[in-house]
């Protein structure tokens, strides 16, 4: 027989209480701007995850790729073996901190339409990811 041990959760504390920190996954993988989209979807096939955080060489968070951004550009008529993972990124973010809270990130995450957000230190560091339960 195996020991479980339960945490209690308080039920009086409020989505709008609850900071990014205490819902983020944590960061998985993480992969460098240079990787090409076939070795990115291959890497979260390995993973068996549905995206991947990307860094720079500095090993700066730049952004967030999901498994269904990557078929649609692999689907491309413009695609080649060559786009690499900074190529469809654009502009940096949208990111969150993990101090903020739920109520700010759903209200990023609705204005931003995505499903997933990295969650960055102040430095610039991933941390790990705020996804939408599915």
């Amino acid at each position: 027989m195996t020991l479980v041990q339960m945490q209690s959760r308080t039920t009086n504390a409020t989505a709008v209480d609850r900071t990014v920190a205490d819902a983020m996954d944590t960061a998985g993988p993480q992969v460098c701007d240079d990787m090409t989209v076939e070795v990115a979807l291959s890497v979260m096939a390995s993973a068996r995850t549905r995206h991947l955080l990307v860094c720079d060489d500095s090993g700066l968070c730049t952004g967030l790729v999901t498994q269904s951004q990557l078929a649609a550009v692999r689907e491309s008529p413009a695609y080649s073996d060559r786009v690499q993972l900074r190529d469809i990124l654009g502009d940096r973010g949208p990111f969150t901190s993990p101090v903020t809270t739920m109520a700010e990130a759903g209200h990023m995450m609705r204005h931003s339409d995505v499903d997933a957000l990295p969650v960055v230190d102040e430095y610039g560091s991933a941390l790990g990811v705020l996804a939408l339960a599915r």
